[in-house]
This record gives C-alpha cells, structure tokens and sequence, in this order.
C-alpha cells in the first residue's frame, strides 16, 4: 500500500525531474546534432565553472557529475539555489536577458561539462522547437521550486524548511526501496544548512531529532527516509 506522502512524492517526482533531463528527451537526431556543436570540459571537484560576474556567454550541458549553483549574500555567505545533475542544462538565464552571471556554478565532483555559446544555442533552438520547449521547462521547474523556497524561508520555522526540503529532495533524486526512500546525492550538514538558511550546527541538531523520531537515518553523507508520511505530519503540525 503506497502512503499518501509517497503518492505525492511520486507526483512531485513527474513534475520536477522529467523536465530537469534535457539530454534525455532529445529526440536522438536532435541530441546528435546538439552534440556535433558542442565541446567538452572537465571539472574536478571544488572547480569554479563560473561566477557571479562573469560575462553569460556559454550554455552548458552536465553529462556526469554534479553542478551545485549559488549565490553569495552580502555577507559572504554560500546560499545554494538548485543542484544540476546528468543530463541538465543550465546557465540559461543569460540567454534570455542578456548581461553578467548573478549566480556561481560549482563542480561537487569530478564533472563533465558539454559547452555552447550563446550564439550556437539560439541557432540549435530555432530549428528544433522540442529543444526550446524543453528549455522553457526546464527554467519553469526551477523558478518553481526557488518560489517554494522563497515562500518557506518567510513563513515556516527551521524544523519545517528541513522537512519541507527533504520531501523536495526526495521527490527529485530520490531513489524507492519499499517504503523507503535513498537520496541519491550526498550532501553536507553545512550544504541542507545553505538551502534552507540556518547554520550548520541547527541541520545537526533537527537532523538528529528527525532520527530520534524515525524518520530518516544516514548513510555515508546519504540521507534515507524512513518514513516521508512522519515528514509530512511534522509541516501539517508546525501550519
């Protein structure tokens, strides 16, 4: 019997991570012509794809690895918007409105990156209205999820941001054992404190309460839920 809150996850799941695979609902043809305009670049972990600042020139495309996007507050401070994984693209605001980076990309681990310009993007777009459908979706999704950030980070106290995130996560790179959940990224406490504006020694603390309570453990930085329907009732108690 599936729980009310895996249903929900598993809807979540359809609405935000199909759309995030661009590579993978390329029609072959058009991936194959996309490919043939691109080059390849190698990141290794910690390496600086670009920063807030840099001229938007280039539309890149993950084929391994993983991609953490940021931005720095003013007080210097990490503040992590979205994760891109294999088969995204970003670095696509630039296109649309044209001027200087306003976010950071970061590899997480050693990545592999397929690179176009600008130019070169438009070009493919025009020509291939699936890819320009794909893209629209893909920017959709994202401003989605960071207007449900936004709107957590006003109204909800840490314990909910964290629960809230998870079921977010779990949604997104979540992988089902039976009524489990294994998130498929690691992530560090000071990385979920940076997602959901707190300080790393809070994430331990509401990490360990979660527990405690039986609802997650973890796993070599890997977070399993135990029970998404326990997540759940926390939001609804805390509304």
């Amino acid at each position: 019997m599936v729980s009310v809150a895996g249903k929900r996850s598993a809807e979540m799941a359809q609405r935000e991570v199909t759309p995030s695979n661009f590579l993978a609902q390329l029609d072959p043809l058009d991936l194959r012509e996309l490919r043939a305009i691109t080059r390849e670049r190698l990141l290794s972990k910690g390496e600086m794809l670009f920063r807030a600042g840099d001229p938007g020139e280039h539309v890149y495309l993950l084929q391994s690895g993983r991609i953490k996007i940021h931005q720095l507050s003013g007080a210097g401070r990490e503040v992590i918007l979205w994760f891109c994984l294999p088969g995204e693209i970003f670095g696509l605001a630039e296109v649309a409105q044209g001027g200087g980076r306003e976010v950071c990309a970061e590899a997480c681990e050693a990545s592999q990156v397929l690179v176009l310009t600008q130019d070169q993007f438009r070009g493919f777009i025009s020509s291939h209205p699936q890819a320009a459908l794909l893209s629209i979706q893909a920017m959709a999704s994202r401003l989605r999820v960071l207007g449900h950030v936004l709107v957590n980070l006003v109204s909800d106290d840490v314990n909910t941001r964290i629960a809230k995130l998870l079921l977010r996560l779990s949604a997104r790179y979540g992988q089902r054992a039976g009524q489990y959940v294994h998130l498929s990224i690691r992530l560090t406490h000071q990385e979920i404190a940076d997602m959901v504006g707190t300080t790393r020694q809070t994430v331990t603390s509401v990490l360990a309460d979660f527990r405690r309570r039986g609802v997650l453990r973890m796993d070599n930085r890997r977070i399993l839920i135990e029970s998404e329907d326990g997540l759940a009732g926390m939001i609804r108690e805390s509304s």
